[in-house]
């Protein structure tokens, strides 16, 4: 989540003993409402849907990842018993192209395929093999292309979309672009491509309405925006499409590409029935967007001293085939090229290029964690050839509130750097494995491994990393919120989609310290409710609760003023506690039940952040709301001659503005860590001239619970951001953005070697000659 989520610390002692932590409102670790349905199996997914006559979906992909389709022969698939549809590019209504940021991307691919696995038509059958038999029944005819797949070789390339293959060119320049330094050191690292592997299969059913409209039911994490770009895609009015959020299982990025829920929509529409699909996880590889493969060249000059004087680097971004959220990436990435660290001139140079490789878009610090990847890696090189401990250099060069981003924004919400540096380093190490064969397990690869004790090194390696606060560049920030109450029973409607970040806990929390009413139910989640925009960058958190807040807070007028009125006092002088309505002098004493007096009370909200401006053309603007910062330890033990490596204990400090729901707080920030964590060592979707090798999790290598390490939450800084309601900032995408570079740092320490690619592969993790 955001940022509900927690702390290790002790809370303030009374007389030397501990206060009972609250069981309701804000800073209590309230469990989640879906708990109990998730664990019985009746939480509802989309993948469980059904309907009355209900049709079966399944799409024909391209095999190949660019060619010329010559022509499309439908014939075999109409024929076939049981078919009732099948649709192309032919069989759209609107413009044929979707996007969440640039319409870019068609529906169905019409004459040029841009990468492996782009839907080509679909077919709608009366049972889910009789529809795939009828979709690999489809004859195409390609021309095969040669595919462009290295992004540098994409600026001299013939274009591969109309629209160009450059999407952006970010050219920051700060400070004195001549400027020197006497100490220099240069890297060139590369960053995987990570898939977001959601939870539970991609699935979505599409029900036909009377008004000739269609209702999309699928686990959107920004149904406002679906709705309108599938409107768009089916020629009809925004009103006649309605999106209904089912059970999201969990979200790290756009947790439902689009392309799943057009296609739908479109066999809806035209046979007049219910079409539900439920993709494989085959299809979920081809089909959605990854973090985006990235090239990085940084050239760090510093004093004598180990301060930094100027950085200089360039970054290409691979967005595949279309645009997606490429556009926003880059600026991440270029306005956070230097890191947490105060560098008085910069030269950045960052691209974001179509190739035909697979989509890339929105994954949880995506910009922002490759970039923590590089200059991480160039501060231990500093620190190496000045002879300084890398946590020193470190300290030498950090940011603090007041301190100028390379952008030209100062930082003006909370910047504990150094201390959250200080927090992880100043912590005890843990205690080195026995050498006996019941820790086996301990050594690298696991039981039954080929590696000896004798072959393991112990690495240390620090990280301090950096994230953004909600939409940037202009980003109009806005959700709208209601809050109803009666009979003791408060309701908030609210369109912010819960993926697992805990706004819908939040919500609840909200109220019951607001208003004192124990029992909230948060409402599902459709488009005929006012937006609230997608669930990504700590947003719901900040604008979703910053609406829920107010809402409750006028509600909480309307409650208050009648007895205010009767009393002569002002609402201020009144408090609600555990339900209860109290005056400070105490002559009023009231339930909240009995003050309601069988009336419905409701209140409709909105929260709107400070406007954010784009970056200008050298780089320049206030584009971010606010910041978050994190600081990771990681120590790890890596076998010197297999290359294999096991991460011991990841000690992690976080500024957290405010602790809003101690235990979650806790699970955001340890999922985050395990994220990083495989892309530090083993998620990389790998490709072969384009085309996806394993699209499967048994060749896409997640982390497990045996690869999870210990993870200590050393220190959470409670500095609230004046700005943010509640103070709070996000949680999980920081250590997301952290943890791969401790790691990398960490096995760096151990073998000697540079450690210049993400996810660290064993021949790169063999100790170098003089380790």
């Amino acid at each position: 989540m955001s940022n509900d989520a927690a702390t290790t610390a002790p809370p303030a002692t009374v007389d030397g003993q501990e206060p009972a932590p609250p069981v309701h409102g804000l800073g209590a670790s309230l469990p989640p409402a879906d708990t109990r349905a998730k664990t019985e199996g009746t939480f509802p997914y989309a993948a469980d849907l059904w309907a009355e006559g209900l049709l079966w979906a399944a799409l024909l992909r391209s095999p190949h990842p660019h060619a010329r389709i010559l022509s499309i022969d439908t014939s075999a698939a109409e024929e076939m018993p049981g078919v009732r549809a099948v649709i192309t590019h032919e069989d759209i209504p609107g413009d044929g192209a979707y996007g969440r940021r640039i319409a870019d991307r068609p529906v169905f691919a019409s004459d040029i395929v841009r990468h492996h696995g782009e839907a080509i038509a679909a077919v709608a059958a009366d049972h889910p093999d009789t529809a795939r038999l009828a979709a690999a029944a489809i004859a195409v005819e390609y021309e095969v292309l040669d595919p462009v797949t290295d992004p540098e070789k994409a600026f001299e390339a013939e274009p591969l979309h109309p629209d160009g293959n450059l999407i952006r060119h970010i050219p920051l320049r700060y400070g004195d672009a001549e400027a020197t330094g006497e100490v220099i050191v240069d890297g060139l690292y590369r960053i995987g491509r990570q898939d977001p592997a959601p939870i539970g299969a991609e699935a979505g059913l599409a029900v036909p309405r009377p008004d000739g409209g269609v209702e999309l039911y699928c686990a959107s994490t920004d149904p406002h925006t679906d709705r309108d770009l599938a409107a768009a895609c089916f020629g009809l009015e925004p009103e006649r499409v309605k999106v209904v959020v089912t059970g999201v299982p969990g979200a790290t990025g756009d947790r439902e590409d689009p392309g799943f829920q057009l296609p739908l929509g479109l066999l809806a529409l035209k046979t007049g029935c219910p079409v539900k699909l439920t993709a494989t996880r085959e299809e979920s590889f081809l089909g959605h967007a990854h973090r985006h493969p990235t090239l990085l060249r940084y050239r760090h000059h510093a004093d004598a001293e180990g301060r930094l004087v100027k950085v200089e680097a360039q970054l290409l971004l691979d967005a595949g085939a279309y645009a997606d959220a490429s556009s926003e990436s880059l600026a991440a990435a270029v306005a956070f090229a230097c890191g947490p660290y105060v560098v008085p001139h910069a030269v950045i140079e960052g691209w974001a290029v179509r190739t035909n490789n697979p989509p890339s878009g929105h994954v949880r610090g995506e910009g922002a964690m490759q970039v923590c990847a590089a200059y991480e890696a160039q501060m231990d090189k500093l620190a190496a050839k000045l002879g300084v401990d890398p946590t020193e250099i470190r300290l030498r060069n950090v940011l603090a509130t007041g301190d100028i981003l390379p952008t030209g924004q100062t930082v003006t919400c909370p910047a504990p750097v150094a201390e959250l540096l200080q927090a992880v380093r100043d912590f005890p190490l843990p205690s080195l494995p026995k050498d006996t064969p019941e820790n086996d397990w301990l050594l690298p690869g696991g039981p039954e491994g080929a590696g000896e004790p004798g072959a393991v090194r112990r690495g240390v390696g620090y990280a301090l990393g950096m994230v953004h606060m909600l939409g940037a560049e202009g980003t109009d920030e806005v959700s709208t919120a209601t809050v109803k109450v009666q009979d003791g029973r408060a309701t908030v409607i609210c369109a912010a989609v819960e993926t697992g970040s805990g706004f819908t806990t939040l919500a609840r929390q909200i109220v019951q310290e607001t208003l004192g009413i124990d029992e909230v139910h948060v409402a599902s989640v459709d488009t005929d409710q006012p937006p609230a925009g997608p669930a990504a960058h700590g947003r719901h958190t900040w604008v979703s609760g910053g609406a829920v807040e107010r809402a409750a807070k006028m509600v909480r007028t309307q409650l208050l003023q009648p007895l205010a009125h009767k009393f002569g006092m002002s609402t201020e002088l009144l408090q609600i506690t555990d339900g209860k309505i109290t005056s400070y002098d105490g002559v009023l004493s009231t339930t909240v039940t009995e003050a309601m007096d069988g009336k419905e009370l409701w209140a409709t909200a909105q929260c709107r952040p400070h406007p954010t401006e784009p970056l200008d053309e050298s780089g320049q603007g206030d584009a971010f709301v606010g910041l978050a910062f994190c600081a990771i330890r990681a120590v790890v033990d890596v076998d010197i001659e297999l290359g294999s490596v096991r991460v011991v204990e990841m000690a992690v400090a976080q500024d957290v503005g405010r602790v809003l729901n101690p235990a979650q707080l806790a699970t955001r920030i340890e999922a985050g860590i395990t994220q990083g964590v495989g892309a530090a060592l083993t998620e990389n979707l790998r490709t072969a001239r384009g085309l996806i090798r394993h699209p499967d999790l048994t060749g896409y290598a997640l982390p497990t619970s045996l690869d999870a390490p210990d993870i200590r939450i050393v220190k959470l800084i409670e500095e609230r951001d004046v700005v943010a309601p509640f103070g709070a900032k996000p949680a999980s995408a920081a250590p997301v953005v952290t943890s791969p570079a401790a790691v990398a740092s960490a096995v760096r320490a151990a073998t000697g070697r540079p450690i210049n690619r993400l996810p660290i592969r064993p021949q790169t993790a063999v100790a170098a000659p003089h380790a």
